[in-house]
């Protein structure tokens, strides 16, 4: 099964190189436009559907649409779900709930220092002013993750795309993807900035090959914790710190409520805009793409979106190695 998943793990690397030197240098996210491309004829072939003498051909037609995008994903992305996890790299110890709480204590001294750092718009939250900088910076430190957990080739080709989506993706939930077909990574350019540096470290992670969102989620943690961008580290410290309350909030919610009272005046403002972009996004879509990527992650082998344990569980882990 290695040998195989090795074979996929270099193949991802020769199509990315090839996508990226295809994709990379348009404006737009060609991978959304390829999506709208494919809707319009699905659409077009569905209304076909209704008519008899066509029926049988047009069904054909779709069902071969369907499994040739089916296997193209698989080919260039959907195999590397089966990676050795980084788990198995990294050494065992108990995730107890007083370690997740020293961690909390600690990013949350390390949120509050490094959020007097950052710039910030006419209302005191968080605001990107290069966001292009901070792209770069993110493929620079992709150089200096650990050789013990990544192996893999970073690169130097900007291929961050705002998603032709972003609208509709404020009101799913949905933060980010990786398109396998074009090897960009998109992201909602709507994001509060207090989301979105790290949804780029998070993005970035699968350009490198790790198809595991909480894996993902680790090695974006890497990449943003050391970076000399202070708006990158917050973004980074600021989701460690989520993720660790997340993970407390039903053994210990006194110990959580105490945290948020201690959040800085700055760190306050920014948890304010992003429950006003929840708030104001909120519906039936959040709701389906929720559940429906609930799904497509336990179908991967993969935790489901509700929980944090396996990242906890690789930053706990990694810690150990740091103390």
């Amino acid at each position: 099964m290695q040998i195989v998943v090795s074979f996929f793990e270099n193949l991802f690397e020769f199509q990315k190189k090839i996508h990226q030197l295809l994709f990379a240098w348009i404006p737009f996210s060609f991978g959304d436009v390829l999506y709208i491309l494919l809707g319009i004829l699905l659409i077009y072939l569905i209304i076909k559907l209704f008519k008899k003498k066509t029926r049988s051909n047009v069904l054909f037609k779709i069902l071969i649409i369907l499994n040739t995008a089916y296997f193209t994903y698989q080919i260039f992305w959907g195999m590397l779900y089966f990676q050795t996890p980084i788990i198995s790299k990294l050494p065992k110890t108990e995730v107890t709930l007083e370690i997740r709480k020293t961690l909390a204590l600690e990013y949350l001294k390390k949120s509050k220092a490094t959020r007097k750092l950052v710039k910030e718009d006419k209302n005191g939250v968080f605001v990107i002013k290069d966001l292009n900088t901070i792209q770069q910076e993110i493929l620079n430190q992709q150089k200096t993750l650990p050789t013990f957990i990544n192996q893999k080739e970073s690169t130097t080709t900007n291929s961050f795309k705002p998603s032709l989506f972003g609208k509709t993706m404020s009101f799913t939930g949905i933060l980010g993807y990786y398109n396998p077909f074009t090897a960009e990574a998109q992201f909602n350019a709507e994001l509060p900035a207090s989301y979105l540096l790290f949804t780029l470290s998070h993005e970035s992670s699968h350009q490198l090959g790790f198809a595991r969102e909480q894996e993902a989620n680790f090695i974006g943690y890497l990449i943003g914790i050391h970076s000399k961008n202070p708006g990158l580290r917050y973004s980074t410290e600021y989701f460690t710190l989520k993720s660790l309350l997340n993970s407390i909030v039903n053994e210990d919610e006194n110990f959580v409520k105490t945290a948020l009272e201690n959040y800085s005046a700055e760190m306050k403002r920014d948890r304010l805009n992003e429950k006003k972009f929840v708030t104001e996004h909120q519906g039936f879509l959040n709701e389906f793409f929720g559940f429906t990527n609930n799904l497509f992650l336990k179908s991967n082998q993969q935790e489901g979106s509700i929980t944090y344990s396996y990242f906890i569980e690789l930053l706990v882990r990694y810690k150990r190695i740091n103390q």
